[in-house]
């Protein structure tokens, strides 16, 4: 068994999860004895954040959740965790409507240390790090979203405005920049989540254009990321890492702790 591993799960569950607070304004964030979820707005991510079940109760709670988020008229996700109970929660979910997306590892780094280990790290040759602030930049992260996942980002759009607008405090977006022949070429953008109170920092996107991978460009705007959260006196960074981003986020010294998966639940029609 490790220690610390434990000890540093048990602390993320319980400040980011069973203690997470809404994300904006216009998010509700709501704790019974068996869930923590989130309700709001589509600006807003709408999910179970954090269950306590067993086989007697987890078909009735999930039910439970399904009519919530129906009555709100929104879809939602059920964020799995490996560790979650009970060990078939997985299939209860799957038998209840909801479809899993790829899985995810989530690894966590001292922010002190990482800011040590990169400390020298700078962006690569030609390329500008720049912070998002308005409706032009956030249009800017939309279009690299889209390329380098694959994936529609008009909801992220939106949130990522709503956030801007109600928690420019709490949240931070960048652009990498290549300039080239006179141009600028947006080629990865990422944001960070600065939850107060928690000592945690959430590093989210990183996705980087194909052309532009294997350059040192994500790496970059992670120490840069990392810099920013030190500043404001964070202790942890935690990210939800893919099969491409993790090798890079290990080598820089983050530990994995768990994998997690998205179940999402769609409404018909």
């Amino acid at each position: 068994m490790n220690t610390d591993h434990d000890k540093l799960l048990a602390l993320l569950d319980a400040r980011m999860r069973r203690g997470a607070r809404a994300a904006t304004p216009a998010a509700l964030v709501e704790r019974t004895p068996a869930v923590v979820r989130q309700s709001g707005p589509e600006s807003v991510w709408n999910g179970i954040l954090w269950s306590d079940l067993d086989a007697g109760t987890a078909d009735a709670e999930i039910a439970e959740q399904v009519r919530h988020y129906t009555g709100l008229g929104q879809d939602f996700e059920w964020t799995l965790y490996a560790h979650d109970r009970p060990a078939d929660l997985a299939d209860r979910l799957t038998a209840a409507g909801f479809t899993p997306e790829d899985s995810e590892t989530l690894v966590v780094a001292g922010i002190a240390d990482l800011v040590r280990r990169t400390e020298g790290t700078a962006a690569p040759a030609g390329i500008e790090l720049r912070e998002v602030t308005d409706e032009a930049g956030v249009a800017q992260v939309v279009a690299v979203h889209e390329a380098a996942f694959g994936t529609d980002g008009t909801r992220l759009g939106r949130r990522i405005l709503a956030q801007l607008a109600e928690t420019p405090e709490t949240f931070r977006v960048h652009l990498a920049i290549a300039h080239q022949d006179g141009r600028e070429i947006p080629v990865c953008a990422a944001r960070t989540e600065l939850y107060s109170g928690t000592g945690f920092a959430g590093l989210w996107g990183g996705g980087t254009l194909a052309e532009w991978r294997g350059r040192g460009v994500y790496r970059a705007l992670v120490a840069h990321r990392a810099r920013i959260a030190a500043d404001l006196g964070y202790e942890y960074l935690r990210v939800d890492a893919s099969d491409q981003s993790r090798p890079i986020l290990e080598r820089l010294g983050f530990a994995v702790l768990t994998t997690m998966t998205p179940y999402q639940y769609r409404l018909k029609g």
